[in-house]
């Protein structure tokens, strides 16, 4: 849990590790492209579905299922045969999973399209992450924040575009198939980048439910309630700002691009960040900022001052997640792939049961109080923050000093 300073722990060349470095980048920006893509035509899917609050997080639970069956399956392979291979094959599969989600005429296909998806979402996050974990290693310097800006720019873009596209009436089929291409050309430069950090090493077996280290449980307590939220955030909030606050099918997008862009801004600096204040304040701090926009969220009229507050959510998760997927792969005794796998499996869990959980709630009470949820959990991770991390500081110059002993 306490090892901020990083180590390098294999020798490459400098151009292996810089185009190394942009392969993790572009496997992060390739997933943030696929998530904002079927997100920014969401709500024009459950208009064109007719479907409930409920009916539409019934469907998201075949996401869920996906997921959750794909995350120990793809722990697992990573740590028998390293990430890389199941990087690349991960990022095509997720590629391919929009054109299924384009097609669906009804709630059964839509259902069974995002099994697949959440197959391939799940296992595609873990192997990136494992990868990125196996990468800052050889590097030699904290990177995880920067890797996961990539996702977020990803957002950015897929959403931004998805917000122009859907405004000018384009058929979701057409912009799901046309974005899994383009996609799929990005996937195409991976295996002339991406290192082979496998080493072949027996570290551990993967841990079961009742040997996880208390490290591990803890960070993935964070984790569950960071994901739920981030999750229930990209699905629910186009909706939300059409539904409630009354935005025109072009504006019901932004507010996921103003998330994920405060989110990628803050990501850049976030490895600094991070040196500055220490695992346990930047967590601490980072969730209780999001809890205090969420709120905002909830409780405003317009949809262009509830943009503030998803900002404010964006900035305040930005460095929660990479550091605890930094922290998960780096557990005394457990291999990279099967921490990941272990925090990735378990918080992940919350990204995908976010949006029905947020659905069932719509149903009883209203959409407004559903999100109330959010910002309940939000809470709760900075709460968490003392079982799961001791508070420390990196010193600068422990960080500089690994960079210079890599450029040696």
């Amino acid at each position: 849990m306490s090892a901020l300073v990083m180590e390098p722990e294999a020798t490459h060349a400098r151009p292996q590790l810089d185009r190394a470095l942009w392969g993790v980048m572009i496997g992060f920006l390739v997933h943030g492209l696929i998530v904002s893509t079927w997100v920014s035509r969401l709500a024009t899917i459950k208009s064109a579905l007719r479907l409930s609050d409920g009916a539409l997080g019934l469907a998201l639970l075949g996401a869920a299922i996906g997921s959750v069956t794909a995350i120990p399956v793809c722990g697992a392979l990573v740590t028998r045969y390293g990430a890389r291979r199941l990087a690349m094959w991960t990022c095509a599969g997720f590629s391919l999973s929009l054109i299924p989600l384009g097609v669906a005429g009804n709630v059964a296909a839509l259902s069974t399209a995002l099994v697949f998806y959440g197959v391939m979402a799940g296992a595609n996050d873990v192997a990136l992450n494992a990868q990125a974990v196996g990468t800052e290693k050889a590097l030699g310097t904290l990177t995880m924040s920067r890797f996961h800006a990539m996702f977020s720019i990803g957002g950015i873009v897929g959403a931004g575009a998805g917000a122009w596209i859907a405004g000018r009436g384009v058929p979701v089929a057409a912009h799901l198939i046309a974005g899994s291409v383009i996609v799929l050309a990005l996937v195409a430069s991976l295996p002339r980048s991406l290192l082979d950090t496998h080493n072949g090493r027996n570290v551990s077996e993967r841990p079961t439910l009742s040997r996880i280290p208390v490290a591990l449980l803890a960070l993935s307590a964070i984790g569950f309630c960071i994901f739920l939220t981030e999750g229930a955030i990209a699905d629910w909030t186009a909706v939300y700002l059409k539904q409630v606050l009354g935005a025109s099918d072009g504006f019901a997008p932004v507010g996921y691009a103003v998330f994920s862009a405060a989110m990628a801004i803050f990501r850049l600096s976030g490895d600094a960040i991070t040196i500055r204040l220490g695992r346990a304040w930047t967590i601490r701090l980072g969730a209780t900022i999001a809890a205090a926009g969420l709120a905002f969220v909830v409780v405003v009229q317009s949809p262009y001052w509830a943009l503030a507050g998803f900002a404010a959510a964006g900035a305040g998760f930005s460095s929660i997640i990479p550091l605890v997927f930094a922290a998960g792969g780096r557990i005394p005794g457990v291999h990279e792939g099967a921490g990941v796998a272990t925090v990735s499996g378990l918080g992940y869990l919350g990204f995908l049961a976010g949006p029905p959980a947020i659905g069932f709630l719509s149903e009883m009470t209203s959409l407004r109080a559903g999100l109330f949820l959010l910002v309940v959990l939000s809470a709760l991770a900075a709460a968490l923050v003392s079982v799961a991390l001791p508070s420390q500081r990196i010193r600068d110059g422990d960080s500089h000093g690994d960079r210079n002993r890599r450029s040696r």
